[in-house]
């Protein structure tokens, strides 16, 4: 094996993973090593409620993202969402584009089939994607969900050639989370600005990403069920020491999937944005008891994704 590990170390990957997880020296560029994110905002509704419940119980938040996607909001409800994120300075990011479990493909549901996750379907589905991320964008949106690798490099090019804001934020979705660090360094290779990797890997696997890594690691420290259900709480101080920079998610355990969202269910998304917040709250208790000297982002960092004014 050992002239496989030789060669990947010639890409600038690890030829292992490192069994000591080395400490990250990597730095969010205001010096920080995490940054706080609640995921699953469903809505300008939630977003309230986020940021009430942060406020009360004194949690910082630098990122909210959506799942349910764009086209499933009204521009009234975008706009909504941006207006306050700008208001507040923390990064909106919303999902872009329809998704393989919407259409009707039936290989999706089937049990090798998952592997699809929530890619897009054929050129159409492409240009749908398309027009939901230029939508929120002349709206004002500047933080972008993708979970497709076509659409990566697709919004990544629009992004380069003037055709989408130049300061676009783009983040992989936890449903195409790449398990080796090859796989991660394509992702940023496309063009992913920040890279939501598997809740499940061992800190050596994490430390061997952060290697292959430039960008921010997001990671869920708490996952929903229907990834795991993983709680690592206890984990969170060796989790910012090894993949530095990185944006510590809270999903729910035990908790219903929501997606997509809508007013019918709005009772229940707005309790689960309340819970998530309050298991950010435990969270910051377990930096300021094991590791108060680690750096947090400040709020209102310069290179998040704050919505601009339309």
């Amino acid at each position: 094996m050992k002239k496989s590990r030789e060669f990947l170390e010639t890409m600038g990957l690890t030829g292992g993973d490192p069994a000591g997880s080395p400490t990250s020296a990597k730095r969010f560029s205001d010096g920080g090593q995490y940054r706080i994110e609640i995921p699953s905002t469903e809505g300008p509704r939630a977003l309230e409620v986020v940021l009430q419940e942060a406020e009360k119980r004194k949690v910082p938040v630098h990122r909210v993202s959506q799942g349910s996607g764009i086209m499933l909001l009204t521009d009234d409800e975008i706009t909504g969402m941006l207006k306050i994120g700008r208001e507040a300075a923390i990064e909106v990011n919303l999902f872009i584009g329809p998704r393989a479990t919407f259409d009707i493909g039936a290989q999706v549901y089937s049990t090798a089939g998952k592997t699809l996750g929530l890619g897009l379907r054929g050129v159409d589905q492409l240009v749908f994607a398309m027009e939901d991320v230029k939508r929120a964008c002349a709206l004002g949106l500047r933080s972008v969900l993708v979970s497709d690798l076509g659409i990566l490099e697709v919004v990544a090019k629009m992004r380069s050639v003037g055709e989408l804001p130049s300061n676009l934020i783009i983040k992989t979705s936890v449903m195409m989370a790449p398990t080796n660090p090859a796989w991660a360094a394509t992702l940023e290779r496309l063009g992913a600005d920040t890279i939501n990797i598997p809740s499940d890997l061992t800190l050596p696997q994490i430390a061997g990403m952060r290697a292959a890594l430039s960008k921010p690691i997001d990671f869920y420290v708490e996952a929903p069920d229907n990834l795991g259900g993983f709680i690592r709480h206890y984990e969170i101080p060796e989790l910012i020491r090894v993949a530095s920079p990185i944006y510590l998610k809270f999903g729910l355990r035990n908790a219903p999937d929501i997606y997509p969202s809508g007013t019918h269910i709005e009772n229940t998304a707005l309790a689960l944005s309340r819970e998530r917040v309050r298991r950010a709250e435990i969270a910051m208790g377990m930096i300021r008891r094991y590791c108060p000297e680690a750096s947090m982002s400040p709020l209102g960092a310069k290179d998040l994704g704050i919505p601009a004014l339309a």
